[in-house]
């Protein structure tokens, strides 16, 4: 049984036991968003104008009380998520953009998805020239059988691995580069990595 499902109970009486302490300490979180609805105003107004049923209507009052504290513990939660993934995002996109070799993303017949600013200078072009455009484009016409083979064998056989190419179709006088190639886990992508390692002869 998935871990998620097993420990949801848990999770469900965690955060009941939460919600009971704050209201017995009389804190509520400050920013509530939710109010008890008319319907449940009225019932509660009907069992409490008869003293048989004053204990029912505390008891419901009780529960009200403490499922919207569950509520609003829920919205701090995911609000608190939701601002740790949008600094994981910034902090990756940071690293990405700005790291010094060249990355690329790309499908498995070679066609760029996304390549960071280093891969751009590394092909002479703008970081805009290189989405949807073939990676072998960039290669000189010798090198990209070099690149496609490494590419094809990247993604049939899910191994990492590398090889030696020329670039100059866009840049004055070609250049040796490496290529590092690795599949994605969900096996529709190549990761390669790309630096320049000497000038050509």
């Amino acid at each position: 049984m998935p871990t998620a499902i097993t420990n949801a109970p848990n999770v469900s009486i965690q955060l009941r036991d939460k919600a009971e302490a704050q209201l017995q300490a009389g804190k509520t979180p400050v920013a509530s968003h939710w109010s008890v609805g008319v319907d449940a105003l009225r019932l509660l107004h009907q069992l409490s104008s008869n003293p048989d049923n004053a204990e029912d209507a505390l008891k419901l009052l009780h529960e009200l009380q403490v499922h919207q504290v569950e509520l609003d513990l829920q919205n701090e939660e995911i609000a608190a998520t939701e601002r740790a993934l949008v600094e994981d995002l910034s902090l990756y996109r940071t690293l990405y953009d700005s790291a010094p070799l060249g990355y690329f993303l790309v499908d498995l017949e070679g066609n760029i998805i996304q390549g960071n600013i280093a891969a751009a200078a590394l092909f002479g072009v703008g970081r805009e020239d290189l989405e949807g455009h073939p990676i072998g484009t960039f290669l000189l016409a010798g090198s990209r059988p070099q690149l496609l083979d490494l590419l094809r064998h990247v993604a049939q056989s899910g191994a990492m691995d590398s090889c030696l190419a020329k670039t100059g179709a866009h840049t004055q006088g070609s250049r040796h580069m490496q290529f590092l190639a690795s599949l994605s886990p969900e096996r529709k992508h190549i990761l390669l990595i790309c630096r320049e390692c000497g000038n050509a002869e």
